[in-house]
């Protein structure tokens, strides 16, 4: 091997490494906050709470999550990459242990809160530091490709931790995750390290409000309304009703339903990427993200209306669905190009919380759509949201 090769293969780690180990703790989170969706009975027991109750207390997570987002971004551009995901991923292996420990509602509620504050920059950690590596162009790729890896952490919350809440119950499902973010903690600690970019004369509380006028600003606020329920109707359902409507209503054990759910979220890990590689042959974004998350309300449409039809008409759609709606990492890729690097961790941040902020918001409101109606009922809501919320995007960027 030639030095130049040896060289192209050094910096090559040096680029992709960095962006593995942090896109590992938005792997982390999405363990952590999907893991109620296959214990929720279990969780229900324990805690003595009611399927709908059980959805405000897990709810407590996006709205620490979106509470975080203003500091979090006021952070990434003063004090850098590196420092940020260190402290939350500090957090999360707390809040894992103290959800862990949890005896009722309120210390669940308590490792909801803390993980949620832990977990809300595990995905703007890497982008962040993606954005100031790469040019806006090759960010639609790579933006797919983190989302990609860090939906694995899906995954490890289907038919793994399944498994293992079947074996020794949900307690060593938040053991497990504490464990993994400790592994996290040591590959971002020798692996990652970046400078700051964000400029020092400006003070916190200046910082703090350009995030908010971000949200508000004319290049972001049709993202801004898209995120609103663009995750939230992922975790719906993958987070929350997946397991109980598997469960309850088609009547499957623990295990299958974790093995459906294992379907679902295969296409939330693969789909990302996919969309990372049309984006970049094709382009016209705001397309994509329009057919995207419609096509995708649609599949989550069939699936409440199949409830007398066999699991496997589920596994099918919940797949098309996840697949489809997948091409939300795009909507980073667009906030990317609309501001400068500079400003890239507090938009990113914004667009953030509206994200967070919408499932927070939106799954609070599913449990009483679930407890007047049924759980179809729910899948239903959240399917009109993302559709509502998709055509208002399209009318603010229209040009």
């Amino acid at each position: 091997m030639s030095a130049a090769q040896g060289d192209a293969r050094e910096a090559s780690f040096a680029f992709v490494a960095p962006l593995v180990a942090l896109a590992m703790g938005h792997m982390l989170s999405n363990a952590v906050r999907t893991l109620p969706a296959i214990a929720a009975d279990l969780l229900g027991r324990d805690l003595a709470v009611t399927a709908e109750g059980l959805a405000s207390l897990t709810g407590t997570y996006h709205f620490a999550f979106a509470a975080a987002q203003i500091p979090i971004g006021v952070a990434l551009d003063r004090f850098g990459v590196r420092k940020v995901a260190l402290t939350l991923l500090a957090i999360i292996v707390g809040g894992s242990v103290l959800a862990a420990f949890a005896q009722g509602p309120l210390s669940f509620v308590l490792g909801q809160v803390v993980l949620g504050i832990g977990c809300g920059g595990m995905l703007i950690c890497p982008m962040t530091l993606a954005a100031k590596l790469l040019s806006p162009a090759r960010f639609g790729l790579w933006s797919g490709l983190i989302q990609a890896l860090g939906n694995v952490g899906m995954l490890m919350s289907a038919s793994p931790l399944a498994l293992l809440i079947e074996a020794d119950g949900w307690r060593a499902g938040y053991w497990a995750c504490a464990a993994f973010g400790g592994l996290v903690i040591a590959l971002v600690a020798l692996i990652v390290h970046d400078r700051p970019v964000g400029t020092p004369d400006r003070t916190l509380a200046g910082d703090a409000r350009e995030v908010v006028r971000l949200v508000f600003s004319r290049a972001l606020i049709g993202l801004v309304v898209l995120a609103f329920a663009s995750f939230a109707v992922v975790i719906g359902v993958r987070g929350l009703w997946g397991g109980p409507w598997l469960m309850e209503v088609k009547g499957l054990p623990r295990v299958a339903a974790g093995n459906v759910l294992l379907i679902a979220t295969l296409a939330l890990a693969i789909g990302p990427a996919l969309w990372g590689v049309l984006d970049r042959r094709i382009g016209r974004r705001r397309a994509l993200l329009a057919f995207g998350h419609l096509a995708a309300a649609g599949c989550l449409m069939l699936t409440a209306l199949g409830g007398a039809l066999p699991p496997a008409w589920d596994a099918v759609t919940l797949f098309a669905f996840g697949l489809l709606v997948s091409v939300q990492p795009l909507t980073f890729a667009l906030t990317r190009a609309a501001v400068p690097p500079e400003q890239t961790g507090k938009a990113l941040a914004a667009v953030n919380l509206s994200f967070f902020l919408g499932a927070a918001v939106l799954q609070a409101a599913s449990g009483a759509v679930v407890h007047a109606t049924s759980i179809a009922g729910g899948l239903v809501f959240f399917a009109v949201a993302v559709a509502v919320c998709t055509l208002a995007f399209l009318a603010l960027t229209r040009r």
